[in-house]
């Protein structure tokens, strides 16, 4: 029996410490509050219990700050917000990264960039950000232009504000290294490499896995416009954590 919604509550899937297994942060110690719900749909999505939107359990803020309280652990770096997808539920974040602040721990978004403007009013209350952009062959949406229109809107947004976030992109071995090529030309004419911490190449994990030789090509299809790329897999996959 499901709960009913509190007035300002969230849809929430789970909270979890464990280790940051992916990105420019990967390693550190991270408390995660996973959002139920997305309005994307990646083929290859390692949470694919958490996209729909009536996933997950109805909790009030105040309920889901004493979970955090709860089990937050010493020496926690960083509390990552993320999905499903959490800017479809912009206001819970806001007032739950308000919280993580006051506790003294970074916030991390971790997002789809599906939304330019939830993105630009969560973004004050979020210490990192990733970009993630979607090829398409994801397959996360119908109207794909759209979606990469937001996230390079969101990717400008957060390196005027000096947010200096970072870039993933997901690649399977059916991705198109020249697609990925004319994204990366998108990003940097967009937003100065300067204004960038990283831009990580992932490959996918038990879905159409991209082999050696394809990683080369993806990889060269950045390096020339920005030579701190880097291919990092989803390491506490290979850790075997959460």
């Amino acid at each position: 029996m499901q709960r009913k919604r509190s007035p300002g509550g969230l849809r929430l899937s789970e909270i979890f410490t464990s280790i940051e297994g992916e990105g420019v942060l990967a390693g550190t110690k991270t408390m995660f509050v996973r959002l139920a719900g997305c309005p994307l749909r990646c083929h290859w999505c390692d949470t694919p219990y958490a996209i729909p939107i009536d996933s997950g359990d109805e909790f009030s803020i105040e309920e889901v700050k004493k979970m955090m309280s709860a089990q937050l652990e010493p020496n926690t770096y960083k509390v990552n917000f993320t999905g499903g997808e959490p800017l479809a539920q912009a206001d819970a974040v806001i007032e739950l990264a308000k919280f993580a602040r006051e506790k003294g721990i970074k916030t991390y978004l971790e997002s789809a960039c599906y939304d330019a403007k939830k993105f630009a009013k969560v973004l004050p209350f979020i210490d990192i950000c990733k970009v993630e952009f979607k090829l398409s062959d994801a397959r996360a949406t119908e109207n794909y232009p759209a979606l990469l229109k937001n996230e390079l809107e969101c990717l400008k947004i957060a390196a005027e504000a000096g947010k200096k976030p970072y870039i993933k992109v997901v690649v399977t071995n059916s991705s198109d290294p020249a697609e990925l090529a004319g994204l990366a030309k998108k990003v940097f004419a967009s937003t100065s490499a300067k204004n960038i911490a990283g831009f990580i190449i992932q490959p996918s994990y038990g879905v159409d896995e991209p082999l050696l030789d394809r990683l080369f090509a993806f990889y060269d299809a950045v390096y020339p416009l920005y030579d701190q790329v880097r291919v990092v897999p989803q390491l506490h996959k290979l850790m075997g954590a959460r």
